[in-house]
């Protein structure tokens, strides 16, 4: 009997289990055999990997053959597996040395000519065996920089099983072609499967198809909702904007990324495990290091939004924005059921799906911003606007978002149609982004350098216990609030985050601690309600 055995990653989401790939020849009837709750696609690598074998000039056994994958009771899936049971058939077949498999963790997709092609989820692959104390790791050339980013993992990158095993057989290595330059690279294709919902409104802090760059002195007036704006990327706080169409939401939505600080290594590690699962990591870019942009449309499904699909699910937007922005525009046209389904993550920061495939655990701590009309026509409560909505229709269309929802978004901020003044008046250019995302910059360091020993890195996360208890505000700061918590124009939630942004407001002004004047502040901001405090140039005064 010949026995060989090296060993694989299966992946659940960004968890993954290491799998002890075992490869058994026996004499009797030439057969194969897999084995340990393989799916389909894995089923399949039967006969991929005998004719990458053969085409690779190695000699396929001609014995009854059996591969195990264990532990047999983690399902498995995907054709990751290919690499690993190519060399452990050969190890049992004694054109390898088996005991140099012992110790190689292998990770890739076998084409029938011998390639090795990538697959998705690399770099959580990666992870999981470094966690298991596996130090060594093949995978596809293409995706050794996505694999290096591990430390202290030794990296060998392969273009194809014939290289492979005159590397483990230390022989001369083979040269394969590379593929031409003139098009996209074949090897890359298939990653992100089309229609699966993954990576649509998504992008990262880039510019344009034009080369321009959004900035924020595009933004003409809108002094409250560039205060928001900085407010929220500061502290992490969650932000609805309500106003007339043309008043400018969306722009001011699509250059939050941008003054956003960049992402520290854990946070880029943890945020490009998820765009290689979903497969829609950028050529090139093996490490997202700036926060990502999603923006999915209002007609998304409940699977695309939380996550899920058939079998074992499949990241969705909320995972997707991890440490980044899910913006959600016309917020109003989502389905109630799928707005709903964001407070657990809202909460927690993580989304659980359970399948009978298995239960999967994806990080989602995103900051969420919505964006809405006051109306369906969009013009109730303008002056000269001529809405013709009448008051059910107007009321049905705003109790589509739903107070639990709304309770936890710390600012909400009513956007002005910019007047004629600001808008053609020379010089009314706003504040740079890079003169915004300096000041966020500096807030935040004030936040770590307050929260360093604890587990939270922003205002927002800080629980509300911890906030009256651990870090006192300025004697007779809370009054107002308390007030309005007993008139019931605030729940209990509602304090908590309204001091949370005042935090933030002392942060982005250089105080120790907040004053009456930053949680006034902090409540005008999440009820909209003026208090007379005057905002200059987006900057809290």
């Amino acid at each position: 009997m010949a026995f060989a055995r090296t060993c694989s990653v299966a992946l659940v989401g960004v968890e993954g289990v290491v799998v002890e790939v075992q490869a058994d020849l026996e004499p009797g009837v030439a057969a194969f055999a897999l084995v340990g709750l393989p799916d389909k696609s894995l089923t399949e690598s039967r006969d991929r990997v005998r004719a990458a074998v053969v085409n690779s000039g190695a000699e396929w056994p001609q014995k009854k053959l059996t591969v195990g994958l264990s532990p047999a009771s983690v399902p498995k899936g995907g054709s990751g597996f290919d690499l690993a049971v190519a060399c452990a058939v050969l190890g049992a077949a004694e054109r390898l040395d088996p005991q140099t498999l012992t110790d190689l963790v292998m990770i890739g997709e076998l084409g029938l000519d011998g390639r090795v092609r990538p697959v998705r989820g690399i770099l959580p692959a990666v992870l999981a065996a470094a966690d298991a104390g596996y130090d060594h790791v093949v995978v596809p050339e293409c995706s050794a920089a996505e694999a290096a980013l591990v430390p202290g993992m030794s990296v060998l990158g392969v273009r194809s099983l014939r290289q492979l095993i005159a590397v483990l057989s230390d022989e001369a290595v083979p040269e394969e072609p590379q593929a031409a330059t003139d098009r996209p690279d074949p090897m890359l294709a298939g990653l992100c499967v089309p229609g699966g919902g993954v990576g649509a409104g998504l992008s990262a802090r880039t510019s344009s198809d034009d080369g321009h760059r959004p900035d924020l002195a595009d933004v003409a007036g809108q002094y409250a909702a560039r205060t928001a704006l900085e407010v929220s990327a500061a502290g992490g706080h969650h932000l609805f904007l309500q106003g007339p169409p043309g008043a400018g939401k969306t722009m001011l939505a699509e250059r939050m990324s941008a003054i956003l600080p960049p992402l520290t290594r854990t946070e880029a590690l943890e945020v490009t495990a998820v765009h290689s699962i979903a497969g829609i990591l950028p050529p090139g870019r093996p490490l997202l290091e700036a926060p990502p942009y999603c923006a999915p449309h209002h007609s998304a499904t409940m699977q695309s939004l939380v996550g899920g699909g058939s079998g074992l699910p499949r990241p969705g937007a909320v995972s997707l924005a991890h440490r980044g922005v899910l913006f959600l525009d016309e917020a109003p046209e989502f389905n109630s059921r799928v707005l709903d389904a964001l407070r657990q993550p809202l909460e927690s920061g993580h989304v659980v799906i359970a399948r009978s495939a298995g239960v999967m655990r994806l990080p989602a701590r995103f900051l969420m911003l919505l964006a809405a009309n006051p109306c369906p026509c969009g013009r109730h409560s303008l002056l000269g606007g001529s809405c013709e909505c009448p008051p059910a229709a107007i009321r049905r269309y705003q109790a589509r978002l739903s107070g639990p929802l709304l309770d936890r978004v710390d600012l909400r901020v009513m956007v002005e149609p910019v007047s004629r003044a600001e808008l053609t008046a020379t010089g009314a250019r706003g504040e740079p982004t890079q003169r915004v995302a300096e000041r966020v910059r500096e807030a935040r360091e004030r936040a770590t350098a307050r929260l360093v020993g604890t587990p939270w890195h922003t205002n927002s996360e800080v629980p509300g216990h911890e906030l009256r208890t651990r870090w006192s505000t300025a004697q007779g700061a809370l009054d107002q609030a308390e007030r309005a918590l007993e008139r019931g124009t605030l729940t209990a939630r509602g304090l908590d985050r309204v001091l949370r942004v005042a935090w933030t407001l002392a942060d982005l002004g250089g105080r120790d601690r907040p004053g009456t004047g930053d949680v006034e502040m902090a409540l005008q901001l999440r009820t909209g309600v003026s208090h007379g405090l005057p905002l200059m140039n987006g900057v809290p005064s």
